[in-house]
């Protein structure tokens, strides 16, 4: 069933920035073509570049033939005429000023009952004197914990985007500054990955097939596999990649929730507190990293030229140091100590300039203990697709293997052992498939989408909370502390359009077939 949307402003402060045009107006147009946005609803944007409200909306719209999975049709007019411009710095009493009277005109043209969602794209450095300025000219108005009807009219909500702040030092005294001025329940912390069908299907996938959760364990699971690949490189994103790298860009958010909802327990009910309870309790139980078992369970790489010359080395990117030791690759091998995981490995990474755009979760099931077939599972064969080596290249059978595929393609394969064709008891893994698309005959709405209409119905479930990101950070943290004390590897350590450097395969189960590709 279909929510009823309040009528609602969206404030977008950082409103020329790529995200806007790539992700957020995208969003919005898709929502608004298929009726999905409150029907008195619009968007003030504010940047501070000057532009007048016609110039600004036909960027808009030719971003949205680039980016948009829908196309502009004939509608694009009727929610351009509900988007408008102010011009204004972040930190600029003047231009706030002018934001308050834009808002109060919009409210009295478009009817949206003083609603308010402030959402800051922009760097996290921009969070506190923004949500400073907002509450100084009223527009953010603490709503406290315990007042008796938390979607009392008008309200106002503000959506911060990752990551928040460097370290858990800086990310603690953005959270605790931005609190000042709003409760939790007014706070929706986005990370986009959260949003996609996949991910949410993974809850669905575990809790709601009983022939999952009760292998889901470390009695069945030998280890668990994540992996975010990207096939570009740093692009003109070097003054932010210069300063984060891939472990706060991709894995202290977009991978540590991804591992949280493989290995959270099932919570009392789908809520926002339940769901973020349990991940709560997941990222508190990874284990502790000393310096030394940073060492040996963490692998650092930054791309160089690709073999043939038509890809740039990450140093050779306009913006980077030529002596940058800013990591474009990491690989983690972690542990989660509860009973049910106790002992399995958690192997992710992540990198830039690898073979394609690829996101993945792969749970690798232990391989059966008898030896009853021709070919034994057990140290003679190693998956070819993948990569490697076999003892015999017509056989392909290894343990069972469950994969979700979060991006570009959505859906699940499961590989299982097979007869192959003939004489004798020879096996072969071969592959079930479900893709989203093909099964519901549907195009899948992107991320921002859902994740957009969720912030207007006040529903954080899929928004992370602020003892979530300290947890996140505090783990990272004991990362970033180790390699601080070692010496940084000698960069380059893998060519452009390859897998990453060789010294990853040094973390994986050493009975295993390797990282897995699919």
């Amino acid at each position: 069933m279909e929510r009823k949307l309040d009528p609602c402003i969206m404030v977008i402060f950082g409103a020329t920035g790529d995200l806007t045009r790539r992700k957020l107006i995208p969003a919005l147009y898709n929502l608004f073509h298929e009726g999905l946005l409150p029907e008195k609803f619009a968007v003030c944007a504010y940047a501070r570049k000057e532009k007048d409200e016609a110039s600004f909306r036909a960027e808009l719209k030719a971003d949205l033939e680039k980016y948009s999975r829908q196309k502009p049709e004939a509608d694009w007019d009727k929610l351009a005429e509900k988007i408008f411009y102010v011009n204004g710095a972040f930190d600029d009493e003047a231009g706030f000023e002018g934001l308050k009277k834009k808002l109060a005109e919009i409210d009295g043209s478009c009817g949206t009952s003083g609603n308010r969602l402030h959402y800051l794209a922009v760097g996290s450095e921009y969070f506190v004197p923004v949500v400073n300025r907002l509450a100084c000219s009223g527009l953010l108005v603490r709503t406290p914990r315990n007042v008796l009807n938390p979607n009392a009219q008008p309200w106002t909500r503000v959506v911060l985007e990752k990551p928040i702040g460097h370290d858990f030092d800086s990310a603690q005294r953005i959270l605790t500054d931005v609190a000042v001025h709003a409760s939790e329940r007014q706070i929706f912390r986005i990370d986009h990955y959260l949003g996609k069908e996949t991910v949410q299907n993974i809850l669905a996938l575990r809790f709601g097939n009983c022939i999952f959760e009760p292998v889901w364990n470390r009695k069945y699971i030998d280890h668990v596999q994540i992996t975010v690949a990207e096939e570009e490189g740093v692009g003109t994103r070097a003054g932010y990649y210069e300063k984060a790298g891939a472990l706060r860009d991709m894995i202290q958010n977009h991978v540590l929730q991804l591992l949280c909802l493989v290995a959270m327990e099932a919570p009392g009910t789908m809520g926002a507190d339940d769901v973020r309870n349990e991940k709560v309790k997941i990222l508190r139980n990874l284990r502790k990293m000393t310096p030394e078992q940073v060492s040996e369970n963490t692998v650092r790489g930054q791309y160089g030229p690709s073999g043939d010359g038509k890809m740039p080395a990450y140093r050779a990117e306009a913006g980077v140091d030529l002596s940058s030791t800013t990591e474009t690759y990491v690989a983690i091998r972690c542990f989660v100590d509860t009973w049910r995981w106790a002992g399995v490995p958690f192997l992710v990474r992540t990198g830039k300039r690898l073979p394609r755009r690829e996101t993945e979760i792969a749970i690798h099931f232990r391989v059966p203990p008898l030896q009853l077939f021709e070919n034994s599972p057990i140290g003679k064969t190693v998956m070819l697709t993948r990569g490697h080596a076999t003892a015999n290249p017509e056989l392909l059978c290894c343990g069972n293997v469950l994969t979700l595929h979060i991006q570009p393609h959505e859906g699940a394969s499961l590989e299982i052992a097979a007869k192959v064709p003939g004489s004798g008891m020879k096996l072969k893994n071969v592959t079930l498939d479900f893709d989203y698309a093909d099964s519901f005959k549907r195009q899948m709405p992107e991320a921002y989408e859902r994740l957009l209409v969720d912030a207007i119905a006040g529903d954080a479930t899929l928004f992370t909370r602020d003892d979530e990101v300290m947890a996140q950070w505090e783990f990272i943290n004991l990362i970033l502390e180790g390699w601080s004390k070692q010496h940084a590897p000698r960069f380059p350590n893998y060519f452009a359009g390859t897998w990453g450097p060789d010294d990853s395969n040094r973390i994986l189960p050493s009975c295993g077939p390797g990282w897995h590709l699919v």
